[in-house]
């Protein structure tokens, strides 16, 4: 799916150039990058996601709340914008995309709230709130995605609760100093239970974490 072509929208109109701009292309061509509609969308997705919550459960105020942090946070917006092509239409400076900034999760999530800035200041509420309610809300519904983004959390209570020894351990690091790739496995008493490779080492681990979870002995 290619949401800009969904609805309709003039690539170029300047609003939306600049909410596909990152930083490396903003500073290489002198023009605005997507920083400031990136702060206005987080805020605009964080109401209409609220307003989601309130009217379509029954849940208290924590729930609620850890809900629409699960909704919002950035391996969801992360997986939103690559189901909606969004980042085909990023415009990063030569370096970024020579080292895979299409694909790096934190701008791929950064798009997004970027996109929903510049569709409120362009179309208003109304719109912003259809184009969530018709393209995100039924991944919620539907649970295309793993909204959960701790399961080194989870893994840990698990384990505490047998007792028994967690260890992460980093077995190989690539590229250079700027760009590294981390693999690290998870070791249950001193067994090997899950790896997991990522661009940091935290989420190497939490990568590592989801593939012990996804085993059979954690279900």
């Amino acid at each position: 799916m290619d949401i800009i072509n969904e609805l309709k929208i003039d690539m170029n109109k300047q609003i939306y150039q600049t909410a596909f701009t990152h930083t490396s292309y903003a500073n290489e061509h002198k023009v605005e990058s997507y920083e400031r509609l990136e702060y206005l969308g987080d805020a605009v997705l964080e109401l209409i996601m609220s307003e989601y919550l309130y009217l379509n459960t029954s849940d208290e105020e924590g729930k609620m709340t850890k809900l629409r942090a699960h909704y919002v946070c950035e391996n969801a917006l992360y997986e939103y914008s690559l189901k909606l092509n969004l980042n085909k239409h990023l415009l990063l400076g030569k370096g970024e995309e020579e080292n895979g900034g299409m694909v790096r999760k934190t701008i791929v999530a950064d798009i997004f709230e970027a996109f929903i800035g510049a569709l409120f200041l362009d179309k208003g509420i109304d719109t912003v709130k259809n184009f969530i309610y018709k393209y995100v809300i039924p991944i919620i519904e539907n649970n295309e995605i793993d909204f959960f983004d701790d399961y080194k959390s989870v893994l840990q209570e698990l384990v505490q609760t047998d007792k028994r020894s967690l260890e992460y351990v980093v077995v190989d690091e690539e590229g250079p100093a700027h760009n590294k790739t981390f693999t690290v496995i998870v070791k249950i008493d001193d067994i090997t239970y899950g790896k997991g490779t990522a661009h940091s080492k935290k989420e190497a681990e939490q990568m590592a974490a989801r593939d012990a979870l996804s085993r059979c002995q954690f279900k």
